[in-house]
């Protein structure tokens, strides 16, 4: 079962800066997940729609300059990068899952990817791109087939996985809330992956790995990688 550290290892370092996802590399996460959105024409690798929460500063994220988050906080000393920042740190070193937080990020954040296959030692197949807006995905993946889909959802569709096969996706992404055994198996047949966030419980981590869950994502990546080990070695 592969391990994505969520935001990078954020359990142990603010969420979605390059020290998180550096750390993440460090531990030997599967891949790394981050959320993107566009501020000032720029791809930055943000969660929330509000600054206040992770930085020192207020407002929305979209109505601020790119020179004004640069003089943004997180923790002590870091700041909100931009995608091609992150895909710099990463340098094709482990899977990438890209989030997007809105339709309007979408297509300079797959030309970056397509900047990064390039330049930057990743292969296509590096790359998921994640959403909760499905018929942006639809979209997405007759556009740039050569990257990999998943269809976020956080309940139990009346189709169960039929959604996700029918948008183009590899895979869908589940709420460990609202984990279904139907679901997962429905997915499966129709050789689709299965991950699940949140998970930073080790019961719930060997849970997944015995329903044949195909990876979590996880804020503690190392406790989870860790817990996989003794588990397999036992």
């Amino acid at each position: 079962m592969d391990v994505f550290a969520h935001r990078g290892a954020s359990g142990d370092h603010p969420e979605n800066t390059l020290i998180a996802i550096e750390r993440a590399i460090e531990f030997d996460a599967d891949g790394i997940e981050i959320d993107v959105q566009l501020a000032d024409d720029q791809v930055m690798v943000f969660h929330d729609r509000w600054l206040h929460r992770t930085t020192n500063g207020n407002g929305r994220l979209r109505d601020a300059s790119f020179a004004q988050l640069r003089q943004l906080k997180i923790g002590d000393d870091q700041q909100i990068p931009t995608l091609l920042e992150v895909l710099d740190c990463i340098q094709g070193r482990c899977r990438l899952n890209v989030e997007l937080k809105h339709k309007e990020v979408a297509g300079p954040t797959l030309n970056a990817l397509e900047f990064a296959c390039q330049q930057l030692a990743f292969a296509p197949q590096q790359f998921i791109i994640s959403s909760f807006h499905h018929r942006l995905l639809a979209k997405l993946s007759q556009q740039w087939p050569q990257f990999d889909y998943a269809g976020l959802t956080a309940s139990v569709p009346l189709d169960l996985a039929e959604f996700a096969a029918r948008i183009g996706c590899s895979a869908i992404h589940l709420d460990v809330a609202n984990l279904d055994d139907d679901l997962i198996a429905d997915a499966h047949r129709r050789g689709l992956q299965v991950r699940v966030y949140t998970v930073d419980e080790i019961d719930d981590v060997l849970s997944l790995q015995a329903q044949g869950v195909d990876g979590i994502f996880s804020n503690f990546p190392a406790r989870a990688i860790a817990a996989l080990k003794q588990q397999s070695s036992s």
